[in-house]
This record gives C-alpha cells, structure tokens and sequence, in this order.
C-alpha cells in the first residue's frame, strides 16, 4: 500500500506540470469536521504559534501570571493528546525558574511567596492543576509534589465560619466564588485520583462539591454566577463562561473518583443548560459576553472560553455524546475557518465577528484559549500520521513600483509526523497575473513517530505585477502526501499609502518583528524592557524621498535600518515619562536610508524600543502614517 500510494504521488507530479488544475485537492475535507490527521495537524500549528510568544527567560507568557498557568497547561494537554513532545522542556524551565519568591511587578502584580503561591487563591490553585498536568504528562513526581504543597497553601482557606464552607477568593478573605470552588474541588480530586491510598484529599472535595453545589452559586436555569454576596447568597454577576466549564470539569474528576451517578446528573444539567438558550452559545457558537461587537475582552476574559472547551473536552471523552461531540467539534471547525488569520493567529471572538471600534483580538491569550477546542477535535487515539503546512513571512506587503514588477520570497514549511517516509506535494496558487515559483514541487520527509515532528521548507518566489490592484491577495498552497492533505495561504497586501493604528489588523502586514511587544486594544502597541517592534516599509524601488510619521508617546527609542542589522537612532526620550504627557506627532525623514532597489523595492526597517529599560515603560505607538515621492 505504501508502495502504491507513492507512485500516485509520482503520477500527481507529472500530472500537476501538464494540467494543473488536477494537482489541487480541496482546500478543506467533504466531511463536516476535521478528520484525525487534520485535527493533529491544526492543533500543531496552532501550538507552535502559541509557543513562539513564551518568554524562555523569564518562564512565562508575557504580562500575565494565571493566564500563563493556563497557557502552559494547554501546552501540556496538546502534548499528551497528540504526542509532541517538543516543549516538556520549557514546562520544567518554568517550574524550576518560577517556583521561588519574587516581589510584586515581576511576574504577578502581587509578591509571590514561593510555590507558586500568592495572596490570589484562584491564581494559585490554576498552577497546581498546571503541575499536575505535567506529572500526568512526564510521571515526574517533583510536579505532582508541588501540586500536593500548593493544595496545602490552599487548604488553608477554607473556612466554614462564612457560609458554612467554601475557600475564600484571597488572602484578605473578602470573596467566595465560583471560580476558586471550582478549581479546588478539580485540583483535590486529581489528587486522589493520582496519590495511592488517599483519603484525606477525596474527604475535602466531596465536602468541597457538596458546598459548592448548594451554595446558590448555581441558579434555577443550571448556570453559574461569578459568586456570593456578604449575605452568603447568589450575586447574580456574569455567567462566564469558564466558571461554568469549572464546575464541569470539576464534577468530571470527582464522579472519576467516587463513580456517584448524582455528581454525574449535575454534570450533565451543567452541560445541557451551558449550550442551551439564553446561556452562552450564539449561533452555535460559544460566546463570551464581552465577545459583543460593542464590548473589548479583557486580557482575563480572553482565556475563559478555552477553560470551558478544556473540561467540555473531558465530558465529550467521559460521556461520548454525540451532542456534546458535535458542539466541540463546531467550535473548532468556526475557529479554523473563521477566527484565523494567514500567520495561523486565533482570535478571541469564535465567530471571526469583527467591528472597527472592538475588533477581534488575536494575542497568545487568545490563541491558548482557542488551542483548546482545536486539541479536543483530535481523536483520543492519535492518528499515527500528520502532515501540516505554514507559510513564512505568512503577512506581507508589496508596494509596486509603477515601472517594474516586484517580488517577495516565501518560504512554504511543511512539518509530519508519522513512521513511514513522505513524499509531499505541495501545489501553490496565486492571483490571476501574479507569478510564483516553484508552481508545483515535491518535499521528501522521514518523520520517526510522534514525539518530534519532522519539517522541512520550501522557497517561493512570488511575483507582484506593477498594476496589482491595492488590497489583500491570497497565495495559496495545497501539500498532500499519502493520503494527508493541508491547505495553508500567505496573505500579500499590495498598498500604495501607510495609514494604520497599532493593534488592528491593518498593522499585521507592516509589522516585521513583534518580539514581545504587546498591544492593548486599538491605537496601543508597546515595547518595554528588552522588548521591541520593528516596521518594515517596502518603499517602491522608483522611491526618491520618504517620511514617516508616529504618533508616540512614554519612553521610547526609535531606530532606522537597511538591513535589520545596523541601526541609527532618530527619536529618544530623554526623561523617564510614564503618563502620556509626551504624546506627539514625530516625524522622521526617511530618505538617507532609501538604498538599491532589491527585487522592485527599498525597504526600510523602523524600531522602536525602551529608552529606559529598568523602569518597566517603554515606547508605545498610537498610528503610523508615511509620504512618498517616487
């Protein structure tokens, strides 16, 4: 069979250089959803883009503590599900970086007082389902200790003086809520679940889930409100959707524990009245409230949902409903098709629904959350092979020149799993009057298993006609090999102006290197720290003058470039200046750095960093606009 099915691929060679409209599959399979190999494969890139954003020095995901938590156990839960096991190492550089004391502002806004643990409960305990995670993951006892030392800092906040039960929300005991009940009756029951002959951990989260579940938390429609009022009863605040994916995942594991038919009966009348109306699904979708086109996700909110499909993955495994299935399954199908952009970003809102005051948010939060309805789309058996394609740069620009025609260079990557050698296929498309070679080529991979996927590139040349039309255009490129298939697209914008606000998606194409920048909504990118962000202007090759014009204010360092190499700086700010009072229209003339035309164009590279790195404020830009004379 194997033999056969690569001299199918031969024939589909010679047959895409003689007519090549044969050599394209469908960008995507006739089923409804994702098949196995797929689902491996979309979860692969996905990961990898989200791992591209973790910071290996400091061990963490940029500016948030329990979001990073979250975003390490989704890691940890994509590995054990398909079998990668390419970032186990950075799961123990965060154990071993991160488990000591570290004063307010340097990984949480709270002092951390070792162990993983701080006057934020909830914060807390998300890290000892992450450490326990990672035991499941390696067998390595040190995670599963530490998951044992942080339920012990927890235990100790609980208390049946208020409400007669419950741990309270922080250190300072103002608070008892779902969220925090939640993860303590998941956490103590995944520890009895691993801890032979234990007793003592069940004991707590019966007690835990028996509170919980009659504390009015859960209201008459089996929807979970954020909390308690001082007077112990429900506060009627927001159903969010991961308090209510909690108590889910929390009855799963304890019913594991205990096999109580009743904790199951709750479970499911959790589940039934999440997906039902007026609860958190639009459209079949699951919606956030903040998800509405007049409201922005906070950097919180914009991990809830993935909590939700995490534990709604569980009762899919646990229960095998069909209807359960096929709910997970929309959610990752409407992610894939539309809630991703060219460079395989995930957005916060599922639908893709986008409006220009609150637009869809792509950012590491938002893509952890969304990783974890593509992982619970892979079977629970994983495929035995994988075959998945990206394009590099994924977003660019053209801006032609009215004499000549320009290029850009892509590089296709192609990466596989599997135990038996590959010859993919790859047939790449592009828009009527555009050029691109190779049109058709072939790649030989040798994947060995699943732990370390194999990869593998192939360069393009993509061609821009000078009279192409201002606007987005795809190239698209179709890998298939033994069976498998994968459809990637690079996303060329051909532009003759630069006008954009910082975080929207009309920044995306221009912005060269993020490198741990971050942007807060529209009109707000900064770089602070060792952190920066570099533009790259491809200014047409008939370019006689240029100017750039930011919009900036804080602590910023602005530098020019050729060739992404050497720099010259053209803005400082010369004082430490926190609070905007510096905010300008700065001009920068960009002329002396216009050099040879390469490939119809003359690109320039702006940078813009920290002038005070020490002081955690750096540059921040509202919007980008350039003049050009050619």
């Amino acid at each position: 069979m194997r033999v056969r099915t690569l001299l199918a691929v031969a024939s589909l060679t010679v047959l895409a250089v003689i007519f090549p409209s044969m050599a394209a599959p469908p960008a995507h399979p006739s089923s409804p959803h994702a098949d196995g190999p797929t689902a491996v494969a979309r979860a692969r890139v996905a990961a990898d883009v989200l791992m591209s954003s973790y910071d290996p020095d400091k061990a963490w995901f940029p500016s948030s503590w329990w979001n990073s938590a979250v975003a390490l156990q989704t890691i940890g839960d994509y590995m054990q599900r398909t079998g990668d096991r390419r970032y186990v190492g950075q799961l123990d550089n965060t154990f071993e970086k991160d488990k000591g004391v570290f004063p307010g502002g340097v990984l949480s806004g709270d002092p951390l007082l070792g162990n993983f643990t701080s006057r934020a409960i909830d914060d807390t305990e998300w890290w000892g389902l992450t450490w326990v995670q990672a035991y499941d993951l390696t067998g390595n006892r040190k995670y599963l200790d530490m998951a044992v030392t942080i339920a012990n800092y927890v235990n100790g906040y609980w208390d049946t003086s208020t409400c007669g039960g419950g741990v309270w929300w922080n250190a300072e005991r103002t608070y008892k809520n779902a969220v925090t009940n939640g993860l303590w009756i998941r956490l103590t029951a995944e520890l009895h679940n691993r801890i032979h002959g234990d007793k003592t951990w069940l004991a707590r989260s019966r007690t835990a889930w028996t509170w919980f579940s009659g504390s009015g938390m859960i209201n008459a429609n089996g929807l979970v409100n954020d909390g308690l009022t001082d007077a112990c009863t429900n506060n009627g605040q927001t159903v969010w959707s991961y308090n209510q994916g909690m108590a889910i995942g929390a009855g799963l594991e304890l019913w594991r524990a205990t096999k109580d038919p009743t904790i199951l009966a709750t479970v499911r009348r959790l589940a039934d009245a999440a997906i039902g109306p007026n609860a958190l699904v639009t459209n079949g979708i699951l919606t956030e409230s903040c998800d509405a086109l007049d409201q922005t996700c906070d950097d919180n909110g914009k991990q809830f949902k993935g909590i939700f499909t995490r534990y709604w993955t569980d009762l899919v495994d646990t229960t095998h409903d069909s209807r359960y299935t096929a709910f997970l399954e929309a959610q990752a199908e409407s992610i894939w098709s539309d809630d991703r952009d060219a460079a395989d970003r995930l957005g916060t809102r599922w639908s893709g629904a986008t409006s220009d005051d609150h637009p869809n948010v792509f950012d590491w939060r938002t893509q952890a959350s969304a990783l974890s309805a593509l992982i619970g789309e892979v079977p629970t058996f994983t495929p035995l092979e994988s075959l998945a394609a990206t394009t590099s740069p994924a977003q660019s620009v053209i801006m032609p020149a009215a004499s000549s025609a320009s290029s850009i260079a892509v590089d296709l990557g192609v990466s596989a799993t599997g135990f038996f050698p590959l010859q993919a296929l790859a047939v790449v498309n592009a828009p009527n009057g555009w050029g691109v070679s190779p049109r058709v080529t072939t790649l030989r991979l040798q994947p060995h298993g699943n732990a370390n996927p194999v990869s593998g590139s192939i360069p393009l040349k993509v061609t821009v006609p000078s009279l192409a039309t201002d606007g987005h255009h795809l190239v698209t490129a179709n890998v298939t090999a033994a069976g498998l298939h994968f459809s990637t697209q690079a996303d060329v914008l051909v532009a003759h102006k630069i006008d954009f606000d910082t975080g929207t998606v009309d920044e995306n194409p221009w912005l060269f290197d993020p490198d741990g920048s971050q942007s807060n909504g529209v009109q707000n990118r900064f770089a602070d720290g060792n952190a920066h962000f570099t533009y790259r202007f491809p200014f047409p090759a008939d370019t006689t003058s240029a100017h750039v014009t930011l919009t900036i204010d804080a602590e910023f360092l602005v530098q020019v470039s050729t060739d992404n190499e050497n720099w010259t700086t053209v803005l400082q700010e010369t004082q430490p200046i926190t609070d905007g009072s510096n905010k300008a229209d700065r001009s920068i003339d960009l002329t002396p750095y216009l050099g040879t035309a390469t490939d119809g164009s003359k690109p320039v590279y702006l940078k813009v960093s920290d002038a005070f790195p020490n002081d955690g404020w750096g540059g921040r830009v509202y919007h980008v606009t350039a003049d050009i004379v050619e």
